[in-house]
């Protein structure tokens, strides 16, 4: 079997900074990194494996701020609020194991619409019990059901306006943290007529009756727990709306350009440990008198997925800074997404096929990452979706 990795495995390609990344910046890419390495990737099989959720590598992750580095820091975060920070942290957490880094992204992503449209009020109560480093709390984010996936707009779970609030009825699918979550984000709307005009975001405590209906089991990110959850009558106070009523679908889309940076970075973060393994494997590996490496066969692969690589980190840190800067990043997020997440799917295809044989064994890391990858390419909007976007607004249609 390939030696293990020493103990600093990123590559000199992956090291040089593309932009100027700020001292805080580098250093949250080096607390990530040693992070992975020395509390994910060392458990991340048996995870694998079990299909269990790792409290205790969440846990850890949470104490150090991993989870809520980007809260703001009146609320118990670390006040990381910039995308380009996100992104440099999720890299290397999903290099460690792409399913742990979801797990912890979960609580980020439930916190994003809250900071994206909370009240002062939602947010100190809210946030502030995320962010508890002490006591973990998780969060998830409700939006896909079994009949609106690609089509928010058709969703089917009610908000039925009460004396004093709502009743949230219907079926939410394939939640991360799905009921495990302590605060959820979902989505419903008050008049199924008015589509995406009728959708309103609520934020929902746990205890106000969630019900977590099947765990998923999947063919990658195993060790993140995927479920579908159910509501049946349950009562949300007013004050848990976010934003105002018909709000919730323009809150969803604000949360997507937070959000497909960061699934673009994962992306990256998979796609790089399946290069860098293949390539340690390529100048092992011998055939025909010489290392695999030196084949033009090889040598192509592994030049081709290191420049795929980069491509898909600067197309990613673009849409960060833009995002950063204020800018509009609808199309260069979907952009980032599309190609990330298409090219963690060839590169490690390509990984796999450089070790041959062993590389379609349990044994190697490959055939994981390969599995992995494919969810790139289908949670936080498919890859056909990401083309409908860009499409959108190039022309305008």
């Amino acid at each position: 079997m390939l030696m293990e990795h020493q103990t600093d495995t990123r590559t000199e390609y992956a090291r040089q900074p593309y932009f100027d990344l700020s001292e805080e910046q580098k250093q949250f890419q080096e607390l990530a990194h040693t992070f992975a390495e020395n509390e994910i990737r060392p458990v991340a099989p048996q995870y694998d494996e079990a299909e269990e959720f790792p409290w205790e590598v969440i846990k850890k992750g949470n104490e150090l701020g991993l989870m809520t580095y980007a809260f703001p820091e009146e609320y118990g975060g670390a006040g990381a609020t910039n995308a380009m920070t996100a992104v440099v942290i999720t890299e290397e957490l999903a290099w460690g194991c792409a399913g742990i880094a979801t797990a912890m992204g979960g609580t980020g992503l439930c916190a994003t619409p809250i900071m994206v449209a909370g009240n002062p009020a939602q947010k100190a109560k809210y946030l502030t019990r995320l962010a508890d480093a002490k006591k973990l709390a998780l969060g998830a984010y409700a939006i896909t059901e079994p009949n609106a996936g690609s089509d928010v707009a058709s969703m089917k779970t009610t908000a039925k306006k009460v004396s004093g609030g709502y009743v949230l009825n219907g079926t939410k699918q394939f939640i991360t943290n799905g009921g495990l979550a302590d605060v959820y984000v979902i989505f419903a709307t008050v008049d199924l007529a008015q589509r995406a005009d009728g959708i309103c975001a609520f934020i929902v405590e746990k205890d106000m009756g969630v019900q977590s209906v099947k765990k998923e089991k999947k063919m990658g990110i195993r060790a993140s727990h995927t479920a579908q959850i159910h509501l049946e009558d349950v009562f949300v106070p007013e004050e848990n709306r976010l934003g105002e009523e018909g709000e919730g679908f323009l809150i969803a889309m604000r949360t997507f350009e937070h959000t497909r940076p960061d699934v673009a970075a994962m992306a990256v973060g998979v796609a790089r440990a399946a290069f860098e393994y293949a390539t340690d494997y390529a100048q092992q590996r011998e055939q025909f008198g010489k290392p695999i490496a030196r084949l033009q066969a090889i040598g192509f692969m592994l030049a081709d997925m290191a420049t795929e690589i980069d491509a898909a980190r600067l197309l990613t840190w673009r849409s960060a800074w833009m995002l950063d800067q204020g800018l509009p990043v609808n199309k260069e997020a979907s952009m980032a997404k599309r190609f990330a997440a298409d090219t963690a799917m060839k590169v490690t295809t390509d990984a796999v096929q450089i070790l041959g044989g062993v590389g379609y064994m349990r044994d190697y890391p490959v055939e994981k990452w390969m599995r992995d990858a494919k969810i790139m390419q289908i949670y936080e909007g498919t890859s056909q979706v990401q083309r409908v976007v860009i499409s959108r607004m190039l022309t305008g249609w």
